[in-house]
């Protein structure tokens, strides 16, 4: 039986949300300092109304909302909320460490770091991608070995979601480099274990509010309690974060298209040349049109990616054909959107070209485009030498 709530319900909850997003999230430092800086404020208040612990069981301190109802509130924030690293960050911090720790972790983790993950007084961050290991995820050569009662963690993590200000990291090492992916484990890591130091925060072309950075491992010793699953089980978790990330991770972009329309729309009836409104000549409204198509055919495979696993299912093509499709819509709106604005939507003081920027990466973190491509085709049972196999 699915659990996905009625339609009535997602849409009392998305104007709950919006409501919050309205009175609360308007005015980011990005908007009213040009500030780049990790919004503290705003992820306090996503905090305290329940947006960061929403997908987290009641019993941890979490709203016990489901993937659907998760994936209405990010795309309702995304329309509303100008700050989409913001929720760059609360999306990594549930997906790449929270929900991990809820599906893998013991009793003793959950007790241990579930309620200030659902509360915010913790951040997470990820710890997986290393320089010669992005798309090729477990050819890393992190490594972790036992000894004694500890692991001992060496290595280094680049692009960390998060890394600059998180409390706590899931890190991926290899403990068998002959078995491939099936000898890679996953850690939970505190920011103050020795041997763990974090770098500067990385200068990224979009998404600058929600900071990454780099960690280095050496000679990180951790207690045996902290391995997340088993020993060799890291690609079962790296898996099972990705699928649930690129539903609600999409979603924010799905919000901020629609808000790209809707102000498009706005500005091509209002802005006139030639004696009448610019909406008027074709080859405007054509790239209104293509906006339009864009977000209506993206909006239902993102909300298919909640109904699956709100129903305890798989969703590995789902959430891969929504990637793939939705971050190309994201980015050729934001172009669009550009466009019909002219010279205005060229100007920075009109943040135009701030959520053509955020989106950009969107085609590159959950697994590049050309992955899920790969992906697809493996999973619609393609020949392997068709699609990069043996």
């Amino acid at each position: 039986m699915s659990n996905t709530p009625s339609n009535e319900a997602l849409r009392a909850l998305e104007g709950e949300i919006r409501a919050f997003a309205e009175a609360h999230l308007v005015e980011p430092p990005s908007v009213t300092r040009g500030s780049d800086e990790f919004w503290h404020d705003g992820w306090k208040r996503c905090a305290e109304a329940g947006v960061i612990g929403g997908p987290l069981p009641e019993e941890w301190g979490g709203g016990g909302r489901g993937l659907s109802s998760t994936i209405v509130t990010m795309e309702t924030l995304g329309s509303s909320c100008p700050d989409l690293g913001l929720l760059f960050s609360i999306n990594a911090h549930l997906w790449a460490v929270a929900i991990p720790i809820l599906t893998f972790g013991t009793e003793e983790q959950k007790r241990r770091w579930l309620p200030g993950l659902a509360d915010g007084s913790l951040i997470g961050g990820h710890g997986a991608t290393e320089p010669d290991a992005g798309s090729d995820i477990f050819s890393m050569t992190s490594t972790a070995r036992r000894d004694g009662e500890d692991w001992v963690l060496d290595g280094h993590k680049s692009f960390v979601a998060n890394g600059p200000i998180s409390d706590v990291f899931v890190v991926y090492a290899t403990t068998d480099p002959e078995r491939g992916e099936l000898g890679v484990t996953a850690f939970i890591v505190e920011r103050d274990r020795p041997g763990l130091s974090i770098g500067e925060p990385l200068e990224k072309v979009g998404l600058r509010t929600s900071p990454s950075g780099t960690i280095t491992l050496n000679d990180c010793r951790i207690p045996a309690g902290n391995i997340l699953g088993s020993e060799g089980g890291g690609a079962a978790c790296f898996n099972c974060s990705m699928e649930w990330e690129r539903g609600s991770i999409l979603a924010m972009h799905v919000g901020s298209m629609e808000r790209q329309l809707n102000d498009a729309i706005a500005h091509v009836r209002s802005r006139r040349q030639f004696g009448r409104a610019i909406g008027s000549f074709q080859s405007v409204a054509n790239r209104i049109v293509d906006m339009k198509v864009r977000l209506d055919t993206a909006r239902p495979l993102v909300r298919r990616i909640g109904e699956l696993k709100d129903a305890g299912r798989n969703a590995m093509l789902e959430s891969a054909i929504a990637k793939l499709h939705v971050s190309e819509a994201a980015v050729a709106s934001g172009l669009d959107a550009m466009q019909v604005h002219g010279s205005r939507g060229y100007l920075s003081e009109n943040r135009i070209d701030v959520e053509l920027r955020d989106s950009l990466g969107a085609r590159i973190y959950s697994g590049t485009n050309d992955m899920q491509r790969v992906m697809i085709a493996r999973l619609l049972g393609l020949p392997s030498s068709l699609v990069g196999g043996d």
